[in-house]
């Protein structure tokens, strides 16, 4: 089973709507630097675009391009058998009321796919009666397997006791969870200005960082039963997985520079953290290659960031299968580790 992991979904009522649409550009983060605004393209399809920080854009959803039709007959082009759908990053702020109507939406899409679309459910990660109460309901009535947030919230990422109840009760369903990029990382004042530095080295930048505060926090040692998977290869963490690694020294130095692995680092990197690589091409095959040789093949996902660029979906499954890897290993990649953490059947 070929799978995407990574494929967008986003309410396309919203641009039909004048109400929603404002209710959605209003619930922006305007006080993290945050623009959120319309507008129309050349051929009349409007346009959201995310400014982050104010004046550089970041994030683009177009009309029309969330349509189920489009989004299966793109997936039978690629050889594609069933998509996990995703939020496009505005997970940082939609309200409750927000998400359960984004949660609905993914539903309808799961339903008149015939299971070929499986969503993730999304919510702000905050310890409430409602939260708790939605979380419930898209486990056990609408069968959603997972979870979708962001890697931090404002300025806050995922270790902080600020969403400490939150993942307490998460715990409690032993969950697959997705942590999306987001526009930047909390600090960005060095890498806004050029285009590709702000959208894809600040996407790195961030996943990085919130691995490295994840596992450096004990954060798995509080929620052992989450097993998380990071976009963007968790920012090419591939790359400096040894180097951030605890390291014993070979012999007792007079000044201790470094920290040991008391929170039990390496143990938690292996069993709760995976790597969606979120389209493959942009990469290149000897980065994706050193990845498997790094992280595992087991621990690694496709997913194509569709639609940003059709062709990372309609090309990304040859890209994969042309690898230097064993078939185990790309049968891993393209769908038995998706199937396996969220629970997708035949």
């Amino acid at each position: 089973m070929i799978i995407d992991s990574n494929l967008y979904w986003f309410d396309e009522d919203i641009f039909e709507s004048e109400e929603k649409m404002e209710a959605f550009l209003a619930s922006a983060p305007k006080q993290y630097d945050t623009k959120v605004h319309a507008g129309t393209l050349p051929d009349g399809r409007q346009q959201i675009i995310i400014e982050r920080p104010k004046g550089f854009e970041n994030l683009n959803y177009v009309q029309g391009e969330y349509k189920l039709e489009t989004m299966l007959a793109d997936m039978d082009l690629a050889g594609v058998d069933k998509a996990v759908l995703k939020i496009p990053g505005c997970q940082e702020w939609l309200t409750l009321e927000q998400c359960k109507a984004f949660n609905d939406g993914m539903y309808d899409y799961m339903k008149r796919s015939q299971g070929r679309l499986v969503p993730l459910v999304v919510l702000p990660p905050y310890g409430s009666k409602a939260v708790f109460a939605e979380m419930k309901r898209c486990f056990e009535e609408l069968g959603f397997t997972g979870v979708q947030l962001v890697a931090h919230y404002g300025n806050y990422y995922l270790d902080n006791d600020l969403f400490a109840t939150f993942f307490e009760e998460l715990n409690k369903y032993q969950a697959t969870v997705y942590v999306h990029h987001t526009p930047v990382p909390t600090q960005y004042d060095a890498l806004y200005e050029y285009t590709n530095v702000r959208r894809s080295y600040g996407r790195c930048v961030d996943q990085t960082t919130a691995i490295c505060r994840e596992l450096y926090s004990g954060f798995f040692e509080k929620y052992p039963h989450l097993t998380f998977v990071h976009s963007m290869l968790g920012g090419a963490f591939f790359g400096l997985k040894n180097v951030l690694m605890p390291h014993k020294p070979s012999k007792v130095d007079t000044v201790q520079r470094f920290g040991g692995d008391d929170k039990h680092i390496e143990e938690h990197f292996v069993e709760n953290i995976y790597f969606e690589m979120s389209h493959a091409q942009p990469w290149g095959k000897d980065a994706l290659e050193y990845a498997v040789q790094v992280l595992g093949a087991d621990h690694i996902i496709f997913g194509s960031s569709y639609p940003v660029r059709q062709e990372w979906l309609t090309k990304g499954t040859d890209f994969v299968n042309n690898l230097d890897l064993t078939e185990e290993e790309k049968g891993l990649i393209l769908g038995g580790n998706a199937q396996r953490l969220y629970h997708i059947k035949d």
